[in-house]
Protein backbone atom coordinates (compact mmCIF):
# COMPACT_ATOMS: atom_id res chain seq x y z
CA UNK A 1 0.00 0.00 0.00
CA UNK A 2 1.41 3.22 -1.12
CA UNK A 3 2.68 5.92 1.60
CA UNK A 4 0.03 8.03 2.24
CA UNK A 5 2.54 11.16 3.39
CA UNK A 6 4.68 10.51 0.29
CA UNK A 7 3.86 13.53 -2.22
CA UNK A 8 1.89 12.78 -5.24
CA UNK A 9 3.65 12.91 -8.72
CA UNK A 10 1.32 13.77 -11.61
CA UNK A 11 2.55 12.99 -14.38
CA UNK A 12 1.31 14.52 -18.04
CA UNK A 13 1.29 12.47 -21.28
CA UNK A 14 2.48 14.49 -23.61
CA UNK A 15 0.26 14.48 -26.68
CA UNK A 16 1.40 11.95 -29.71
CA UNK A 17 2.46 13.10 -33.17
CA UNK A 18 3.36 12.39 -36.56
CA UNK A 19 6.84 14.06 -37.80
CA UNK A 20 5.91 15.27 -40.69
CA UNK A 21 9.70 15.76 -42.54
CA UNK A 22 9.49 18.44 -43.74
CA UNK A 23 12.64 21.02 -42.14
CA UNK A 24 11.59 23.66 -39.94
CA UNK A 25 7.94 22.15 -39.81
CA UNK A 26 8.58 19.90 -37.06
CA UNK A 27 10.34 22.16 -35.06
CA UNK A 28 7.48 24.86 -35.29
CA UNK A 29 4.88 22.25 -34.04
CA UNK A 30 7.02 20.86 -31.64
CA UNK A 31 7.41 17.22 -33.11
CA UNK A 32 4.72 17.01 -36.08
CA UNK A 33 1.34 17.05 -36.39
CA UNK A 34 -1.40 15.60 -34.40
CA UNK A 35 -1.04 11.80 -34.52
CA UNK A 36 -4.20 9.97 -35.91
CA UNK A 37 -6.20 13.12 -36.40
CA UNK A 38 -6.94 15.54 -39.16
CA UNK A 39 -4.89 18.53 -39.78
CA UNK A 40 -6.58 21.46 -41.69
CA UNK A 41 -3.84 23.57 -44.17
CA UNK A 42 -5.60 26.49 -46.11
CA UNK A 43 -4.49 29.85 -48.09
CA UNK A 44 -4.65 31.16 -51.36
CA UNK A 45 -3.79 29.78 -54.96
CA UNK A 46 -0.27 29.56 -55.30
CA UNK A 47 0.47 29.16 -51.61
CA UNK A 48 1.91 25.01 -51.57
CA UNK A 49 -0.87 23.44 -49.81
CA UNK A 50 -0.81 20.38 -52.58
CA UNK A 51 3.13 20.06 -52.34
CA UNK A 52 2.93 19.99 -48.95
CA UNK A 53 0.59 17.50 -48.23
CA UNK A 54 2.41 15.32 -50.65
CA UNK A 55 5.84 16.20 -48.85
CA UNK A 56 4.03 15.12 -45.82
CA UNK A 57 3.01 11.60 -47.65
CA UNK A 58 6.15 11.09 -49.46
CA UNK A 59 8.68 12.14 -46.18
CA UNK A 60 6.20 9.59 -44.23
CA UNK A 61 6.64 6.73 -46.54
CA UNK A 62 10.56 7.03 -47.06
CA UNK A 63 11.50 8.49 -43.25
CA UNK A 64 9.47 6.22 -40.95
CA UNK A 65 7.58 3.37 -43.25
CA UNK A 66 4.05 4.94 -42.76
CA UNK A 67 2.05 4.45 -46.45
CA UNK A 68 -0.18 6.86 -47.16
CA UNK A 69 -3.27 7.51 -49.26
CA UNK A 70 -3.81 11.10 -51.50
CA UNK A 71 -7.23 11.68 -52.53
CA UNK A 72 -7.09 14.29 -54.96
CA UNK A 73 -10.11 16.53 -56.60
CA UNK A 74 -8.91 18.76 -58.42
CA UNK A 75 -6.23 16.77 -60.45
CA UNK A 76 -5.78 13.64 -61.60
CA UNK A 77 -2.75 11.02 -60.26
CA UNK A 78 -0.80 11.43 -63.56
CA UNK A 79 -1.15 15.54 -63.15
CA UNK A 80 -0.29 14.93 -59.61
CA UNK A 81 3.07 12.94 -59.97
CA UNK A 82 4.68 15.23 -62.74
CA UNK A 83 3.89 18.06 -61.37
CA UNK A 84 6.06 16.57 -57.86
CA UNK A 85 8.91 14.56 -60.22
CA UNK A 86 11.07 17.87 -60.17
CA UNK A 87 11.20 17.52 -56.89
CA UNK A 88 12.27 14.00 -56.48
CA UNK A 89 8.98 12.48 -55.37
CA UNK A 90 8.63 9.61 -57.61
CA UNK A 91 4.75 8.81 -56.98
CA UNK A 92 4.68 6.46 -59.94
CA UNK A 93 7.45 4.05 -57.80
CA UNK A 94 5.55 4.49 -54.36
CA UNK A 95 2.52 2.92 -55.84
CA UNK A 96 4.10 0.25 -57.65
CA UNK A 97 5.80 -0.54 -54.18
CA UNK A 98 2.71 -0.68 -52.43
CA UNK A 99 3.54 2.79 -50.21
CA UNK A 100 0.99 5.37 -51.53
CA UNK A 101 -2.03 4.98 -52.99
CA UNK A 102 -3.52 7.71 -55.45
CA UNK A 103 -7.15 8.25 -56.15
CA UNK A 104 -8.65 10.83 -58.16
CA UNK A 105 -12.16 11.49 -57.05
CA UNK A 106 -14.09 13.69 -60.17
CA UNK A 107 -17.26 15.81 -58.36
CA UNK A 108 -19.09 17.63 -60.54
CA UNK A 109 -22.25 19.83 -59.48
CA UNK A 110 -24.17 18.96 -62.70
CA UNK A 111 -23.60 15.40 -62.12
CA UNK A 112 -24.68 15.66 -58.92
CA UNK A 113 -27.95 17.44 -59.78
CA UNK A 114 -29.07 14.79 -62.11
CA UNK A 115 -28.45 11.88 -59.59
CA UNK A 116 -30.00 13.31 -57.01
CA UNK A 117 -29.40 13.71 -52.97
CA UNK A 118 -25.83 13.49 -52.21
CA UNK A 119 -23.63 12.48 -49.02
CA UNK A 120 -19.95 11.33 -48.53
CA UNK A 121 -20.82 7.87 -47.58
CA UNK A 122 -19.61 6.59 -50.86
CA UNK A 123 -16.61 8.56 -49.98
CA UNK A 124 -16.26 6.87 -46.70
CA UNK A 125 -16.46 3.53 -48.70
CA UNK A 126 -13.98 4.82 -51.25
CA UNK A 127 -10.90 6.41 -48.83
CA UNK A 128 -11.71 3.30 -46.18
CA UNK A 129 -10.87 0.61 -49.03
CA UNK A 130 -7.31 2.33 -49.80
CA UNK A 131 -6.33 3.03 -46.08
CA UNK A 132 -7.20 -0.39 -45.59
CA UNK A 133 -5.81 -1.97 -48.93
CA UNK A 134 -2.02 -0.29 -47.77
CA UNK A 135 -2.73 -0.09 -43.95
CA UNK A 136 -1.76 3.42 -44.43
CA UNK A 137 -1.14 5.66 -41.97
CA UNK A 138 -1.35 9.09 -43.35
CA UNK A 139 -4.04 10.57 -45.26
CA UNK A 140 -4.25 13.80 -47.92
CA UNK A 141 -7.57 15.61 -49.16
CA UNK A 142 -6.83 17.99 -51.70
CA UNK A 143 -9.09 20.30 -51.96
CA UNK A 144 -12.38 20.03 -49.76
CA UNK A 145 -13.79 22.92 -51.52
CA UNK A 146 -14.76 20.38 -54.47
CA UNK A 147 -16.04 17.92 -51.95
CA UNK A 148 -18.27 20.11 -50.71
CA UNK A 149 -19.39 21.94 -54.02
CA UNK A 150 -22.28 20.01 -54.45
CA UNK A 151 -23.85 20.50 -50.83
CA UNK A 152 -26.71 23.34 -51.61
CA UNK A 153 -27.84 23.45 -48.10
CA UNK A 154 -25.88 24.92 -45.50
CA UNK A 155 -26.87 22.55 -42.50
CA UNK A 156 -26.25 19.20 -44.26
CA UNK A 157 -22.93 20.67 -45.27
CA UNK A 158 -22.18 21.64 -41.80
CA UNK A 159 -22.92 18.24 -41.01
CA UNK A 160 -21.13 16.28 -43.42
CA UNK A 161 -18.40 18.41 -42.92
CA UNK A 162 -18.32 17.14 -38.93
CA UNK A 163 -19.44 13.68 -40.29
CA UNK A 164 -15.95 13.39 -42.24
CA UNK A 165 -13.59 14.57 -39.71
CA UNK A 166 -15.18 12.27 -36.92
CA UNK A 167 -14.64 9.22 -39.72
CA UNK A 168 -11.02 10.47 -39.99
CA UNK A 169 -10.63 10.25 -36.46
CA UNK A 170 -12.08 6.51 -35.53
CA UNK A 171 -9.89 4.91 -38.27
CA UNK A 172 -6.84 6.52 -36.57
CA UNK A 173 -5.12 8.03 -39.85
CA UNK A 174 -3.01 11.33 -39.26
CA UNK A 175 -5.11 13.64 -41.95
CA UNK A 176 -3.88 16.50 -43.71
CA UNK A 177 -6.87 18.14 -45.34
CA UNK A 178 -6.41 21.59 -47.76
CA UNK A 179 -8.98 24.44 -47.82
CA UNK A 180 -8.70 27.53 -49.81
CA UNK A 181 -9.04 30.51 -48.01
CA UNK A 182 -12.46 32.29 -47.72
CA UNK A 183 -13.39 36.17 -47.18
CA UNK A 184 -12.85 36.90 -43.94
CA UNK A 185 -12.37 33.37 -42.76
CA UNK A 186 -9.52 30.70 -43.25
CA UNK A 187 -11.53 29.06 -45.57
CA UNK A 188 -14.64 29.17 -47.56
CA UNK A 189 -16.86 27.36 -45.49
CA UNK A 190 -15.75 29.04 -42.40
CA UNK A 191 -15.99 25.53 -40.69
CA UNK A 192 -13.01 23.08 -41.29
CA UNK A 193 -11.20 25.08 -39.07
CA UNK A 194 -13.12 24.71 -35.79
CA UNK A 195 -13.48 20.64 -36.42
CA UNK A 196 -9.80 20.37 -37.15
CA UNK A 197 -7.09 19.60 -34.29
CA UNK A 198 -4.54 21.78 -36.28
CA UNK A 199 -4.54 24.64 -38.50
CA UNK A 200 -1.96 25.95 -40.42
CA UNK A 201 -2.35 29.02 -42.31
CA UNK A 202 -0.07 29.14 -45.48
CA UNK A 203 -0.06 32.86 -47.11
CA UNK A 204 1.88 34.00 -50.24
CA UNK A 205 2.34 37.85 -50.62
CA UNK A 206 4.28 40.53 -52.58
CA UNK A 207 6.37 43.15 -50.79
CA UNK A 208 8.59 45.12 -52.78
CA UNK A 209 7.82 43.13 -56.26
CA UNK A 210 9.35 40.32 -53.81
CA UNK A 211 7.17 37.32 -52.95
CA UNK A 212 7.55 35.91 -49.87
CA UNK A 213 5.64 32.89 -48.35
CA UNK A 214 4.69 32.75 -44.55
CA UNK A 215 3.05 29.95 -42.24
CA UNK A 216 1.64 30.34 -38.83
CA UNK A 217 0.22 27.89 -36.55
CA UNK A 218 -3.20 29.58 -35.83
CA UNK A 219 -4.52 26.29 -33.22
CA UNK A 220 -3.15 22.91 -32.07
CA UNK A 221 -4.97 21.34 -29.94
CA UNK A 222 -3.46 19.58 -26.82
CA UNK A 223 0.19 21.04 -27.70
CA UNK A 224 2.38 24.32 -27.64
CA UNK A 225 3.23 25.76 -30.71
CA UNK A 226 5.13 28.61 -32.19
CA UNK A 227 2.95 31.11 -32.49
CA UNK A 228 5.06 33.63 -35.07
CA UNK A 229 4.51 33.70 -38.69
CA UNK A 230 7.63 31.93 -40.18
CA UNK A 231 9.23 32.29 -44.00
CA UNK A 232 8.88 29.08 -46.14
CA UNK A 233 10.35 28.88 -49.13
CA UNK A 234 10.08 25.66 -52.07
CA UNK A 235 12.84 24.64 -53.13
CA UNK A 236 14.21 21.75 -55.31
CA UNK A 237 14.05 19.58 -52.17
CA UNK A 238 10.69 20.68 -51.02
CA UNK A 239 9.34 22.51 -48.79
CA UNK A 240 11.77 24.30 -46.29
CA UNK A 241 10.48 26.53 -43.37
CA UNK A 242 12.64 28.78 -41.46
CA UNK A 243 12.23 28.56 -37.54
CA UNK A 244 14.64 30.39 -35.17
CA UNK A 245 16.92 27.25 -35.07
CA UNK A 246 17.27 27.41 -31.44
CA UNK A 247 14.92 28.76 -28.67
CA UNK A 248 16.40 27.66 -25.74
CA UNK A 249 20.37 29.16 -26.48
CA UNK A 250 21.39 25.61 -25.48
CA UNK A 251 24.43 25.51 -27.97
CA UNK A 252 27.73 24.67 -26.65
CA UNK A 253 30.84 26.98 -26.13
CA UNK A 254 34.58 26.61 -26.23
CA UNK A 255 38.06 28.00 -24.96
CA UNK A 256 39.57 27.66 -27.77
CA UNK A 257 40.50 30.64 -29.40
CA UNK A 258 41.26 30.93 -33.09
CA UNK A 259 43.07 33.80 -35.19
CA UNK A 260 41.64 36.30 -36.50
CA UNK A 261 43.97 35.88 -39.92
CA UNK A 262 45.96 39.29 -38.33
CA UNK A 263 48.68 38.55 -36.02
CA UNK A 264 48.56 42.26 -34.79
CA UNK A 265 44.91 42.16 -34.69
CA UNK A 266 44.97 39.25 -32.04
CA UNK A 267 47.14 40.93 -29.90
CA UNK A 268 44.48 43.97 -29.61
CA UNK A 269 42.58 40.77 -27.84
CA UNK A 270 43.59 39.57 -24.26
CA UNK A 271 43.29 36.06 -25.55
CA UNK A 272 45.30 36.13 -28.66
CA UNK A 273 42.17 35.86 -30.83
CA UNK A 274 38.73 34.59 -31.08
CA UNK A 275 36.78 31.98 -29.34
CA UNK A 276 35.96 29.39 -31.63
CA UNK A 277 32.58 28.73 -32.86
CA UNK A 278 31.87 32.48 -32.54
CA UNK A 279 30.60 35.25 -34.39
CA UNK A 280 32.72 38.09 -35.41
CA UNK A 281 31.04 41.67 -37.12
CA UNK A 282 33.00 44.00 -39.18
CA UNK A 283 32.13 47.39 -39.69
CA UNK A 284 33.35 50.42 -41.82
CA UNK A 285 32.56 52.45 -45.02
CA UNK A 286 33.20 52.00 -48.12
CA UNK A 287 36.89 51.04 -49.07
CA UNK A 288 37.75 50.13 -45.40
CA UNK A 289 39.30 46.70 -45.76
CA UNK A 290 36.57 44.73 -44.71
CA UNK A 291 36.71 42.31 -47.38
CA UNK A 292 40.37 41.97 -46.69
CA UNK A 293 39.77 41.29 -43.10
CA UNK A 294 37.21 38.64 -44.18
CA UNK A 295 39.50 37.14 -46.48
CA UNK A 296 42.26 37.13 -44.02
CA UNK A 297 39.93 35.27 -41.49
CA UNK A 298 39.44 32.34 -44.28
CA UNK A 299 43.03 32.16 -45.23
CA UNK A 300 43.85 31.52 -41.34
CA UNK A 301 40.98 29.09 -41.07
CA UNK A 302 42.47 27.28 -44.53
CA UNK A 303 45.69 27.03 -42.87
CA UNK A 304 44.82 25.61 -39.88
CA UNK A 305 43.25 22.70 -42.04
CA UNK A 306 39.78 23.91 -42.17
CA UNK A 307 36.58 23.86 -44.50
CA UNK A 308 35.38 27.68 -45.60
CA UNK A 309 32.94 28.78 -47.18
CA UNK A 310 32.54 32.40 -48.49
CA UNK A 311 29.37 33.40 -49.44
CA UNK A 312 30.31 37.25 -51.85
CA UNK A 313 27.63 39.31 -53.15
CA UNK A 314 29.71 42.32 -54.64
CA UNK A 315 32.32 40.37 -56.10
CA UNK A 316 33.18 37.47 -58.50
CA UNK A 317 35.13 34.62 -57.42
CA UNK A 318 37.64 35.35 -60.04
CA UNK A 319 37.70 38.99 -58.74
CA UNK A 320 37.93 38.23 -55.43
CA UNK A 321 40.94 36.00 -56.03
CA UNK A 322 42.87 38.30 -57.88
CA UNK A 323 42.13 41.09 -55.46
CA UNK A 324 43.19 39.23 -52.42
CA UNK A 325 46.41 37.81 -53.75
CA UNK A 326 47.55 41.50 -54.82
CA UNK A 327 47.93 41.81 -51.39
CA UNK A 328 49.64 38.86 -50.35
CA UNK A 329 46.37 36.93 -49.48
CA UNK A 330 46.66 33.78 -51.84
CA UNK A 331 43.45 31.98 -51.63
CA UNK A 332 43.50 30.41 -55.15
CA UNK A 333 45.72 26.79 -53.91
CA UNK A 334 42.66 26.18 -50.95
CA UNK A 335 40.41 27.14 -53.86
CA UNK A 336 42.02 24.29 -56.25
CA UNK A 337 42.03 21.80 -53.06
CA UNK A 338 38.33 21.66 -52.01
CA UNK A 339 39.15 23.22 -48.88
CA UNK A 340 37.76 26.22 -49.71
CA UNK A 341 34.39 27.48 -51.64
CA UNK A 342 33.41 30.84 -52.98
CA UNK A 343 30.01 31.20 -53.75
CA UNK A 344 29.05 34.80 -55.38
CA UNK A 345 25.62 36.29 -55.96
CA UNK A 346 23.52 39.44 -56.09
CA UNK A 347 21.88 39.39 -53.36
CA UNK A 348 18.49 40.64 -55.52
CA UNK A 349 18.59 37.26 -57.16
CA UNK A 350 16.64 36.04 -54.32
CA UNK A 351 14.80 36.74 -51.29
CA UNK A 352 16.12 36.80 -47.95
CA UNK A 353 14.20 33.47 -46.74
CA UNK A 354 15.79 31.49 -50.56
CA UNK A 355 19.44 33.41 -49.16
CA UNK A 356 18.78 31.87 -46.10
CA UNK A 357 18.04 28.45 -47.06
CA UNK A 358 20.76 28.43 -49.50
CA UNK A 359 23.29 28.98 -47.27
CA UNK A 360 21.74 26.49 -44.82
CA UNK A 361 21.64 24.06 -47.85
CA UNK A 362 25.71 24.47 -49.25
CA UNK A 363 26.63 24.82 -45.42
CA UNK A 364 24.69 21.46 -45.47
CA UNK A 365 26.31 19.69 -48.24
CA UNK A 366 29.77 21.29 -47.65
CA UNK A 367 29.99 21.23 -43.70
CA UNK A 368 32.73 24.07 -43.31
CA UNK A 369 34.18 25.18 -40.45
CA UNK A 370 34.36 28.81 -41.09
CA UNK A 371 31.65 30.82 -43.08
CA UNK A 372 32.63 34.19 -44.17
CA UNK A 373 29.52 36.56 -45.50
CA UNK A 374 30.21 40.05 -47.42
CA UNK A 375 28.52 41.62 -46.78
CA UNK A 376 25.64 41.39 -45.04
CA UNK A 377 24.28 45.05 -45.51
CA UNK A 378 23.56 43.85 -49.01
CA UNK A 379 20.26 42.54 -48.00
CA UNK A 380 18.58 45.14 -46.87
CA UNK A 381 18.33 45.98 -50.94
CA UNK A 382 15.75 42.98 -50.50
CA UNK A 383 14.30 43.28 -47.28
CA UNK A 384 13.58 46.30 -44.77
CA UNK A 385 15.87 46.27 -41.79
CA UNK A 386 13.81 44.24 -39.34
CA UNK A 387 13.62 41.60 -42.10
CA UNK A 388 17.45 41.42 -42.27
CA UNK A 389 17.75 41.17 -38.45
CA UNK A 390 15.34 38.72 -38.28
CA UNK A 391 16.91 36.11 -40.79
CA UNK A 392 20.46 37.18 -39.78
CA UNK A 393 19.12 36.05 -36.19
CA UNK A 394 18.06 32.55 -37.57
CA UNK A 395 21.79 32.10 -39.63
CA UNK A 396 23.73 33.55 -36.47
CA UNK A 397 21.89 31.22 -34.34
CA UNK A 398 22.23 28.15 -36.41
CA UNK A 399 25.68 28.83 -37.12
CA UNK A 400 26.53 28.73 -33.38
CA UNK A 401 24.37 25.60 -32.99
CA UNK A 402 26.87 23.86 -35.48
CA UNK A 403 29.90 25.33 -34.30
CA UNK A 404 31.46 27.08 -36.69
CA UNK A 405 32.98 29.90 -36.79
CA UNK A 406 31.09 32.95 -38.57
CA UNK A 407 32.53 36.62 -39.79
CA UNK A 408 30.17 39.17 -41.46
CA UNK A 409 30.69 42.26 -42.61
CA UNK A 410 28.55 45.44 -42.95
CA UNK A 411 29.00 48.63 -44.95
CA UNK A 412 27.88 51.43 -42.74
CA UNK A 413 27.55 54.96 -43.72
CA UNK A 414 28.89 57.69 -40.89
CA UNK A 415 27.49 57.45 -37.35
CA UNK A 416 24.06 57.23 -38.67
CA UNK A 417 25.16 53.75 -40.22
CA UNK A 418 26.52 52.63 -36.80
CA UNK A 419 23.68 53.41 -34.86
CA UNK A 420 21.31 51.15 -37.34
CA UNK A 421 23.52 48.31 -36.41
CA UNK A 422 23.25 48.54 -32.70
CA UNK A 423 19.48 49.76 -32.67
CA UNK A 424 18.15 48.00 -35.92
CA UNK A 425 21.13 45.85 -37.37
CA UNK A 426 22.75 42.36 -35.90
CA UNK A 427 25.45 44.13 -33.51
CA UNK A 428 23.59 43.11 -30.62
CA UNK A 429 23.34 39.31 -32.12
CA UNK A 430 27.32 38.65 -32.97
CA UNK A 431 29.87 38.22 -29.93
CA UNK A 432 32.87 40.06 -31.41
CA UNK A 433 32.07 43.93 -32.68
CA UNK A 434 35.21 45.30 -35.23
CA UNK A 435 34.83 48.44 -36.27
CA UNK A 436 37.06 50.21 -38.65
CA UNK A 437 36.90 53.33 -40.36
CA UNK A 438 38.99 56.52 -41.83
CA UNK A 439 41.09 58.44 -40.20
CA UNK A 440 41.33 61.68 -42.12
CA UNK A 441 44.25 63.97 -41.76
CA UNK A 442 45.48 67.21 -43.47
CA UNK A 443 45.10 66.03 -47.07
CA UNK A 444 44.46 62.35 -46.80
CA UNK A 445 42.80 59.73 -45.45
CA UNK A 446 43.66 56.58 -43.19
CA UNK A 447 42.45 53.53 -42.21
CA UNK A 448 41.77 52.69 -38.17
CA UNK A 449 40.70 49.84 -36.19
CA UNK A 450 39.02 49.29 -33.01
CA UNK A 451 37.23 46.55 -31.13
CA UNK A 452 34.11 47.98 -30.12
CA UNK A 453 32.84 44.59 -28.52
CA UNK A 454 34.31 41.43 -27.57
CA UNK A 455 31.95 39.09 -25.23
CA UNK A 456 33.81 37.17 -22.60
CA UNK A 457 37.20 38.19 -23.39
CA UNK A 458 39.31 41.32 -22.59
CA UNK A 459 40.26 43.82 -25.38
CA UNK A 460 42.36 46.85 -26.35
CA UNK A 461 40.33 50.15 -26.33
CA UNK A 462 42.61 51.98 -28.39
CA UNK A 463 41.89 52.72 -32.39
CA UNK A 464 44.79 51.22 -34.04
CA UNK A 465 45.88 52.65 -37.65
CA UNK A 466 46.47 49.67 -40.63
CA UNK A 467 47.79 49.34 -43.82
CA UNK A 468 46.93 47.08 -46.45
CA UNK A 469 50.34 45.83 -47.82
CA UNK A 470 51.63 43.49 -50.22
CA UNK A 471 52.01 40.96 -47.54
CA UNK A 472 48.62 41.26 -45.78
CA UNK A 473 47.33 43.92 -42.71
CA UNK A 474 49.80 45.37 -40.58
CA UNK A 475 48.90 47.45 -37.54
CA UNK A 476 51.04 50.47 -36.78
CA UNK A 477 51.79 51.31 -33.25
CA UNK A 478 49.85 53.89 -31.34
CA UNK A 479 51.20 57.44 -31.52
CA UNK A 480 50.04 60.15 -29.47
CA UNK A 481 51.25 63.74 -30.01
CA UNK A 482 50.01 67.11 -28.52
CA UNK A 483 46.67 66.98 -30.23
CA UNK A 484 45.82 63.14 -30.64
CA UNK A 485 46.64 60.06 -32.09
CA UNK A 486 48.72 60.87 -35.25
CA UNK A 487 48.04 58.87 -38.53
CA UNK A 488 49.42 58.92 -41.71
CA UNK A 489 51.98 61.59 -43.18
CA UNK A 490 51.81 63.36 -39.64
CA UNK A 491 53.29 60.17 -38.60
CA UNK A 492 55.97 60.52 -40.60
CA UNK A 493 56.37 64.21 -39.84
CA UNK A 494 56.31 63.41 -36.25
CA UNK A 495 58.84 60.95 -36.78
CA UNK A 496 61.11 63.29 -38.28
CA UNK A 497 60.79 65.47 -35.80
CA UNK A 498 61.71 62.74 -33.40
CA UNK A 499 65.13 62.08 -35.45
CA UNK A 500 66.05 65.94 -35.32
CA UNK A 501 65.30 65.70 -31.26
CA UNK A 502 67.42 62.10 -31.56
CA UNK A 503 70.10 63.61 -33.72
CA UNK A 504 70.15 66.85 -31.44
CA UNK A 505 70.59 65.17 -27.98
CA UNK A 506 73.03 63.11 -29.71
CA UNK A 507 74.61 66.15 -31.16
CA UNK A 508 74.65 67.71 -27.72
CA UNK A 509 76.15 64.70 -25.43
CA UNK A 510 78.68 64.72 -28.12
CA UNK A 511 79.64 68.48 -27.46
CA UNK A 512 79.61 67.56 -23.63
CA UNK A 513 81.69 64.39 -23.72
CA UNK A 514 84.06 66.91 -26.05
CA UNK A 515 84.38 69.39 -23.09
CA UNK A 516 85.04 66.33 -20.74
CA UNK A 517 87.20 65.41 -22.15
CA UNK A 518 89.23 68.80 -22.59
CA UNK A 519 88.41 69.38 -18.98
CA UNK A 520 89.66 65.87 -18.93
CA UNK A 521 92.95 66.47 -20.53
CA UNK A 522 93.48 70.06 -18.52
CA UNK A 523 93.13 68.46 -15.25
CA UNK A 524 95.48 65.81 -16.25
CA UNK A 525 98.27 68.40 -17.69
CA UNK A 526 97.37 70.23 -14.09
CA UNK A 527 98.26 66.52 -12.10
CA UNK A 528 101.17 66.39 -14.24
CA UNK A 529 102.42 69.67 -13.44
CA UNK A 530 101.72 69.23 -9.76
CA UNK A 531 103.39 65.98 -10.00
CA UNK A 532 106.76 67.02 -11.61
CA UNK A 533 106.85 70.00 -9.03
CA UNK A 534 106.08 67.48 -6.04
CA UNK A 535 108.73 65.60 -7.78
CA UNK A 536 111.10 68.71 -7.75
CA UNK A 537 110.58 69.49 -4.16
CA UNK A 538 111.01 65.81 -3.19
CA UNK A 539 114.57 65.51 -4.97
CA UNK A 540 115.43 69.03 -2.98
CA UNK A 541 114.31 67.67 0.04
CA UNK A 542 115.86 64.23 -0.39
CA UNK A 543 119.65 66.76 -1.38
CA UNK A 544 118.90 68.47 1.94
CA UNK A 545 118.53 65.52 3.62
CA UNK A 546 121.49 63.69 2.24
CA UNK A 547 123.60 66.88 2.97
CA UNK A 548 123.03 67.18 6.28
CA UNK A 549 123.78 63.61 6.55
CA UNK A 550 127.02 63.84 5.48
CA UNK A 551 127.51 67.25 8.12
CA UNK A 552 126.43 65.16 10.60
CA UNK A 553 128.67 62.20 9.56
CA UNK A 554 131.44 64.18 9.15
CA UNK A 555 131.17 65.80 12.79
CA UNK A 556 130.53 62.72 14.23
CA UNK A 557 133.86 61.30 12.36
CA UNK A 558 135.55 64.52 13.50
CA UNK A 559 134.65 64.31 17.18
CA UNK A 560 135.96 60.34 17.17
CA UNK A 561 139.10 61.50 15.39
CA UNK A 562 139.85 64.54 18.31
CA UNK A 563 138.88 62.36 20.61
CA UNK A 564 141.55 59.51 19.57
CA UNK A 565 143.50 62.30 19.43
CA UNK A 566 142.95 63.59 22.54
CA UNK A 567 143.20 60.41 24.30
CA UNK A 568 146.93 59.97 22.89
CA UNK A 569 148.76 63.28 24.16
CA UNK A 570 147.85 62.49 27.76
CA UNK A 571 150.94 61.60 29.92
CA UNK A 572 151.15 58.17 31.59
CA UNK A 573 150.33 57.13 35.12
CA UNK A 574 153.34 57.49 37.79
CA UNK A 575 154.50 54.01 38.96
CA UNK A 576 154.39 53.27 42.48
CA UNK A 577 156.59 55.47 44.91
CA UNK A 578 157.03 52.29 47.19
CA UNK A 579 158.81 50.12 44.60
Amino acid sequence: MPDQNLPRIVEFAQLPKSPTGIEGLDEITEGGLPLGRPTLVCGSAGCGKTLLGIEFLVRGILDYDEPGVLMAFEETAAELAANVASLGFDLVQLQADKKLRLDHVHVDRSEIDETGEYDLEGLFIRLGYAIDTIGAKRVVLDTIESLFSGFPNEAVLRSEIRRLFRWLKDKGVTTVITAERGEGTLTRQGLEEYVSDCVILLDNRVIDQVTTRRLRIVKYRGSTHGTNEYPYIITEDGISVLPVTSLKLEHKVSDEVISTGVADLDGMFRRGGLYKGSSTLITGTAGTAKTTLGAAFALAACQRGERCLIFAFEESPAQLLRNMATVGLDLQPFVASGQLRIEASRPTLNGLERHLVTIHKLIGDFKPDTVVIDPISNLVSVGSLSEVRSMLTRLVDFLKVQGINALFTALISGERGQREMTEEGISSLVDTWIHVRDLEGVGERNRGISILKARGMGHSNQVREFLVTEHGIRLLDVLVGPAGIITGASRLTQHIQEQAQILAAEQEAERRDRELERKRRVLEATIANLRTEFESVEDELRRVNSEEQERYDTQQQGRRQLSRSFSAQSPAAPNGSGA
